[in-house]
Order: structure tokens, then C-alpha cells, then sequence
């Protein structure tokens, strides 16, 4: 009784420690206790496998086994499904299989869990049609299938752009008497609405309502997410109106969402309200938090509300992103400062490709500021262009009144099959035909519907 007590202590004690991501300190606790003569035992081992895979590799936890041999216990079931685990998280596909396969050898069964695991890792592969067969092997093999088996499998085919498989499927386990859990709905919702089905994703909303499960906030969040991304903003405010009224509490990210929509449509006092409501309920802002509020700030132009909240992030040990930089350098060329956003443009410690936005940004301030040779010298520098870029140039150098300059970029954009906005060709026929160059303006016409043609 004592010793089965004490290697209970022992496993506790060896889990707290793992868990505080203290190995060392739980590898000294497991040889302290053999020189007490309290010996691990399987759950021990296994802990300390489950520790190393996350912490240090599939490697390092194998290497657990030998040691379990050595002391007389034979590696079990749990003992496997860490270390595949342990290879899922680092993609090690080959390697998961591998592991798979000797514990088969070593006539250790696997279970639902080994499947899930097997199943989760082909679908992060892209290998629809071995997750697929491992799924149907679950579910005619008598091996009790988890609700974590569906939701992997609803996932995965969300994941990999079959949303509407995922549809059928979640409709086909209902009609065998498979009464979903509330995540397997977020998860088809979310896959959903990525897929740009947002109707589907209101009917399983509403299939939600019906099942006797509520909906939580993530669930509806997810939906209004949607619906403002595909700028379908009244639908979205409807259901952000029945969160409210259901008294639904709200985390950062449905604040965030809700803000930055309310910001898209002009509806600045509205969303200063949230903004306000959200600091008011004591919310942890995230760096998605943050860009959101900055982003609401810079559109004000009051970069003194901005300026503290930059100050708040760096109290917190938040550092800026991409995104971050890039929300300030717009803001900076909207009020008219292009001088403060080229000096933190070059003060942005990234690659080139992540200043691209930046960079575009700046270009674009530039010319409207009217420095379009600054612009233009600044373009010729960037290593790197996009549609935006060249876009923003043929656009500027029209508004410049450099027209001929603006249709030679346009041409060399259109031969070397690149697409440029049709609001800035309208700007180079439109100024060509009324600075007197009608004839030019219809070449450029014909040579633009000539490429479109080709492409086709």
C-alpha cells in the first residue's frame, strides 16, 4: 500500500513537473526515487515521453523507451501515441508511420487515438485519400470512434478546401445518430464561411439552435467575422445584436472584429464605443488587438491616441509587426507627414518582401503629396513590385499630368502580362485624349484588348 502510494506521489509529482516545463527537475525526482527504492512504473515513463515530444523532439522521447526496457516495463499503447503525437506537431510524417508499424510489430493494438493521430498528420500532409480510408477504418471497425475522430476529419477536409464535403459528412454522422458537440459546429462553421458559404454556415448556425446546443460566443463571432468580410455588414451587425442580447461576453477577438467593421463602413463613434466598452471590461489586447485600434486611429489621424497605445505595447513586451509598421506608415502619408513615414519605412528591421505594403504605401503618399520624381525614384529602387505598386505610379504620373510617361509604364505592365488597376488605365486613356493624343489613347485601347484576348 505504501509503495503503491508513493509511486502515485512520484507520478504526480513527475506530471507538475513536466507540465512547468521542468524536465531536468523531473529526471532528478525519478533518480532520487530509485535510490530510495521507489520505482517508476509505466505512467511515470510515459509522462516524461509526452514531456520530451513537446519540448524536445520525438527523438529524445524515444530514447524513453530503452530506458523502460531496461527497467522491465514494456512501452504500452500511451507510450506510442505520445511519440506520434510527438511526430505530428513536427510533421514528421514518415516518421509517425514508422512508429506506427513497430508498435503494430510489437503486437501493441492501437486505438481510436493512434488513428486520430495517423488520420491528423495525412491531412496536414495534404493525403486526403489516406485520411479518408483511416477515418472509414475507424468507423467500421468497431473501434468506438471519439468525437475528436469527427472533428479531425471535418477539419481536415475544411482545411484542404473541401468545405462542402465536410457539409455532406457532418449531414450523413447526423442522420446515423451522431449528436455533434459544440466544437464540431465551430469548426464546420469557421471551414464554412472560408470557403465563402456563408448561407450553408447560417443554416448550420441555426441547425445549432435546433440540436438543443447553444452557441457560444466563438461560434457567433465566427459567423459575423464572415459576414464582414464578405461585406454583407447588416447581416453581420444583426447577429453581433443577438450576442448582445443573449448576454454573451466578449473576448478581444469579437471586439476586434466588430471594430474594424464598424471602421471599414465609416461608423467611427460606434466603433470608439466598443473600443472603449473593451478597456472598460479589463480585455488582454493581443498584437491583433492592437493593430485594429491603431488602424482606427490613423484613419482619425489622432496619432497622439496612437502614440500611447504604441507606448502600452512596449510596457506589455508586445513587439510591432509587419502590420503594425505598415498601419503607421499609411496613417503617417494620409496626414501628410511622408517625411516621418520614410524614416520609419527605413527604420523597419524585416525582409524587403515584408515592407513590400510599406513600401507601396510610401510611393503612393509620395505622389499625391505631388514629389512624383521622389516617387518615381523610390519605385526604381523597390526590388520587388506588385499590382499596387505599378497601379499607384500610373495613377500618380496622370495626376502629375505626365501622361506619355504613364502610358509607357501601362504598355510594359500590359506586354509583360501584368495586370494594372482599371481605374489607373481609365486615368492614361482619359489623359491622353484630352491632352490631344486621341489616336494614341485608341492604340493603347486596342493593345490592352489584344492582351486581354491572348490571356483569355
Amino acid at each position: 500500500m505504501v509503495c503503491r502510494l508513493s509511486n502515485r506521489l512520484l507520478n504526480i509529482c513527475i506530471a507538475s513537473l513536466c507540465r512547468a516545463h521542468r524536465l531536468d527537475k523531473a529526471e532528478t525526482v525519478i533518480a532520487d526515487s530509485i535510490r530510495l527504492g521507489i520505482l517508476p512504473d509505466a505512467v511515470t515513463y510515459n509522462n516524461l515521453i509526452d514531456a520530451y515530444c513537446q519540448l524536445v523532439g520525438v527523438d529524445a522521447a524515444y530514447r524513453v523507451l530503452d530506458r523502460m526496457r531496461e527497467a522491465g516495463i514494456s512501452p504500452d499503447v500511451v507510450s506510442y501515441n505520445s511519440l506520434m503525437a510527438g511526430a505530428a506537431m513536427e510533421g514528421l510524417l514518415p516518421r509517425l508511420q514508422g512508429l506506427f508499424e513497430e508498435m503494430c510489430q510489437k503486437d501493441i493494438h492501437p486505438d481510436v487515438w493512434s488513428f486520430n493521430t495517423l488520420m491528423h498528420c495525412f491531412f496536414k500532409s495534404g493525403k486526403l485519400d489516406e485520411a479518408n480510408k483511416i477515418f472509414w477504418y475507424i468507423m467500421n471497425n468497431d473501434l468506438s470512434p471519439s468525437p475528436a475522430t469527427f472533428n479531425i476529419m471535418i477539419n481536415g477536409l475544411c482545411k484542404n478546401d473541401f468545405a462542402d464535403y465536410a457539409l455532406t459528412l457532418f449531414w450523413y454522422l447526423r442522420s446515423c445518430g451522431l449528436v455533434p458537440e459544440i466544437i464540431t459546429y465551430n469548426i464546420l462553421i469557421d471551414g464554412l464561411c472560408k470557403a465563402g458559404r456563408v448561407k450553408a454556415a447560417k443554416r448550420i448556425l441555426k441547425e445549432l439552435g435546433k440540436s438543443g446546443n447553444a452557441p457560444n460566443a466563438i461560434t457567433y463571432t465566427t459567423v459575423m467575422k464572415c459576414c464582414f468580410k464578405n461585406r454583407q455588414f447588416r447581416q453581420g451587425f444583426e447577429i453581433l445584436s443577438e450576442m448582445e442580447h443573449k448576454g454573451y461576453t466578449f473576448d478581444g477577438y469579437a471586439y476586434c472584429t466588430v471594430i474594424a467593421a464598424l471602421v471599414k463602413v465609416g461608423r467611427k463613434k460606434e466603433a470608439t464605443h466598443y473600443m472603449e466598452q473593451m478597456m472598460r471590461n479589463g480585455i488582454q489586447l493581443d498584437i491583433v488587438s492592437y493593430n485594429t485600434l491603431i488602424n482606427l486611429f490613423c484613419k482619425e489621424g489622432n496619432l497622439e491616441a496612437v502614440s500611447k497605445l504604441l507606448c502600452e505595447m512596449e510596457d506589455r513586451g508586445l513587439e510591432c509587426d509587419k502590420y503594425t509598421h505598415t498601419i503607421l506608415i499609411h496613417g503617417l502619408c494620409r496626414s501628410g507627414d511622408i517625411k516621418r513615414a520614410r524614416q520609419h519605412l527605413h527604420s523597419m528591421n524585416m525582409s524587403f518582401d515584408s515592407k513590400l505594403v510599406a513600401y507601396n504605401c510610401v510611393v503612393d503618399g509620395l505622389g499625391k503629396d505631388g514629389q512624383i520624381d521622389n516617387a518615381m525614384d523610390m519605385f526604381k529602387s523597390m526590388e520587388r513590385k506588385d499590382t499596387f505598386t505599378y497601379s499607384s505610379v500610373v495613377h500618380n504620373l496622370c495626376k502629375a499630368r505626365r501622361y506619355r510617361c504613364a502610358s509607357k509604364l501601362l504598355l510594359s505592365c500590359v506586354r509583360n502580362g501584368l495586370k494594372i488597376l482599371d481605374s489607373a488605365q481609365r486615368a492614361v486613356l482619359e489623359g491622353l485624349s484630352e491632352s490631344g493624343f486621341p489616336s494614341d489613347a485608341n492604340k493603347i485601347r486596342s493593345i490592352i484588348r489584344i492582351a486581354r484576348m491572348s490571356h483569355y
